[in-house]
């Protein structure tokens, strides 16, 4: 039997994980031959990052990201109330699968580095480990929704770009999965 999951009302059937964060679990979901992306939150603990309410944090960074600019998948339906996020699916691969491939080019790096003055010009920071990036008919997208008030330490140059080539940090990450 195929295991669904709802968002309100509605019925989308599991089609596979496509991954796990900080803040939820994402699934490939399917309804009326079409694909998108369930985000459920979780409530496992974080060592490094301190949660207050996860669902209204995620729908509130949504359209902080929209108003900056930020190419990022259309939030379709929000569940309040069983803590679930319809998204876009952006199909694609990661730019931790490009990175792998040695297929990330000046031009991803381009469209990052836009990515990341707009969400500067607008005073936050997005995650940008390489998992959270999917490049589809050649744009970048942000695929995640978490964005934190600015700090030049966690930007692109300063933080990010670390795991955006075969550095030992990427490598560590690669080795540990």
């Amino acid at each position: 039997m195929e295991e669904k999951l709802f968002v309100g009302k509605t019925e989308y059937s599991i089609k596979k994980l496509l991954g796990k964060g900080k803040g939820g679990y994402s699934y490939l979901v399917e309804k009326d031959g079409k694909l998108f992306v369930l985000k459920q939150i979780h409530h496992e603990p974080c060592d490094y990052y301190t949660f207050g309410n996860k669902i209204e944090a995620e729908n509130n960074d949504y359209h902080r990201l929209e108003k900056a600019g930020i190419t990022v998948p259309k939030m379709l339906d929000i569940d309040i109330e069983n803590e679930r996020i319809l998204k876009e699916y952006i199909e694609g691969h990661t730019v931790c699968e490009l990175v792998e491939k040695d297929l990330l080019t000046d031009e991803h790096l381009e469209q990052v580095r836009l990515m990341a003055k707009k969400a500067m010009a607008s005073g936050i920071n997005i995650d940008y480990f390489p998992t959270n990036f999917v490049l589809q008919g050649g744009i970048l997208y942000y695929v995640d929704y978490e964005c934190n008030d600015y700090m030049e330490e966690w930007d692109f140059e300063h933080w990010g770009i670390k795991y955006w080539s075969k550095t030992p940090e990427f490598i560590e990450y690669m080795e540990k999965k």
